[in-house]
Formats: C-alpha cells, structure tokens, sequence
C-alpha cells in the first residue's frame, strides 16, 4: 500500500520545514509514499480584502504560498523525493486536517522544534491538529 503523506510548511520556521522534510525522505526510503506539501495563507482581514479584486486576491495569495513553498520543494528535490504542492486559504489547523483528509493522506508529517511562546500557551499546530482529529484514527500525526 502506498502511503500518502501532508506536510504542513511554515515559511518563517525553517528549522522545522527542515527536519519535516528530513523525516519524509526517511519515511520515502524505507515505503514507497505520495508526498504532498501544504501552503496554509492566512485569511485575509476584510478591511484590507477591500481594497483588492477577489480574484487579484486569490492570485496574489497562490503566488506567495508558491514562492513559500519552494525551500521545501528543493530540499525534497535534492533528496530524489517527488512531490505535489498545493496552496489553501484558511486556518491553519482547520485547513491541514480538512486537506489531508481531501488528499486521502494517512500521516501529517510536521517537523520538530522548540515551541514558540505562543505554541506553549496556545498548543503547537500539531497539538491542534492532532485535537481535531480526535480520536478517529485515520490520520497519524508525525511530529510535534
């Protein structure tokens, strides 16, 4: 059975986009798995949405989770892992469980890194993730 796999990136948490990534190849190297990287942008506050065209602001949003993208498309292009890329608009965790769930993946595969202050009051995103998923157990959540 081919695995599926979603990592979630963050561009401002390289360290962690790194050692995702890392876990992925080890993971492609001893299965054979789909990867798919996930681009979460954040909704955009309606005060600055007015003052763009809906679909000017669709596009601007894919462009910079493309470009977001990138470091961790190269990392797994240098390791001879392919991959698939997508770009979602909406919350974070909401987003990633409802992706993984539309791609058919069996593991959420986030790096690992100290929290940030907001992670140990608020909980990391994997933390989040994993509460959304409750205890339905379709989906493995690989990191912290």
């Amino acid at each position: 059975m081919r695995r599926r796999i979603l990592v979630p990136i963050d561009p401002t948490e390289p360290a962690r986009t790194r050692a995702a990534i890392e876990q992925v190849v080890c993971i492609c190297r001893q299965e054979p798995a789909a990867v798919r990287l996930l681009r979460v942008q954040p909704v955009v506050s309606g005060h600055v949405a007015m003052f763009f065209d809906p679909q000017e602001l669709r596009e601007l949003q894919q462009s910079a989770g493309a470009e977001e993208l990138q470091f961790a498309q190269n990392l797994l292009a240098m390791s001879g892992v392919s991959c698939s890329s997508t770009v979602a608009i909406g919350r974070s965790a909401e987003t990633i469980v409802a992706a993984a769930r539309d791609f058919g993946c069996d593991r959420i595969v986030f790096g690992r890194d100290e929290p940030s202050l907001a992670g140990r009051i608020f909980g990391s995103l994997a933390q989040q993730v994993r509460q959304l998923l409750g205890a339905s157990g379709d989906l493995q959540v690989i990191g912290s």
